[in-house]
């Protein structure tokens, strides 16, 4: 039985020598295009969420993050979601306003704040989530199972070149 070798491992970004005559075509450049997609996405989902439920693309995230693990400190869910602290605080801020998130005290810990969705932000949320898993079917179909798998696996990748400990260049 005879063994494939090993696949070429790409080398750092830090050891790529630019070329100095590139020039940067933004369109074709592959982070502008994944998050005017991503944008493009979000955008079109919340235009549902804020029409029915006013409701901003930010608190909206929010939402969806405590609505699948509740208890989770402002701070963590900036880290979930990779979102602005800032934006954050003010999605936070405005869905305690509204009456659908609660805060509480951590009994280790009383400067630890938990989030979690009160009654009124779970109906919500639970009148939000077959939406979202509606547009996510469509998408996928868009892409058949295939591509979607191929997909879900160079976004694991990306994700991967992406991560804090790795650097940049």
């Amino acid at each position: 039985m005879s063994q494939r070798p090993p696949a070429p491992r790409a080398s750092p970004a830090s050891t790529a020598v630019p070329d100095k005559d590139a020039r940067l075509q933004l369109a074709a450049f592959l982070p502008f295009q994944l998050s005017v997609l991503t944008n493009t996405i979000s955008r079109r989902i919340a235009e549902r969420y804020d029409a029915e439920f006013g409701l901003s693309i930010w608190q909206w995230r929010v939402m969806a993050v405590l609505g699948d693990t509740p208890g989770l400190t402002a701070s963590a869910v900036t880290e979930r979601t990779a979102m602005d602290k800032v934006a954050v605080s003010r999605a936070v801020a405005g869905l305690m306003q509204r009456g659908l998130l609660e805060r509480a005290t951590a009994a280790s810990d009383a400067r630890r704040r938990p989030l979690q969705l009160s009654a009124q932000g779970r109906r919500i949320y639970e009148r939000i989530v077959p939406l979202a898993l509606s547009y996510e079917r469509e998408l996928e179909e868009a892409a058949g199972p295939e591509d979607l798998e191929r997909l879900k696996q160079l976004l694991e990748r990306f994700a991967a070149v992406v991560s804090p400990d790795r650097p940049l260049w």
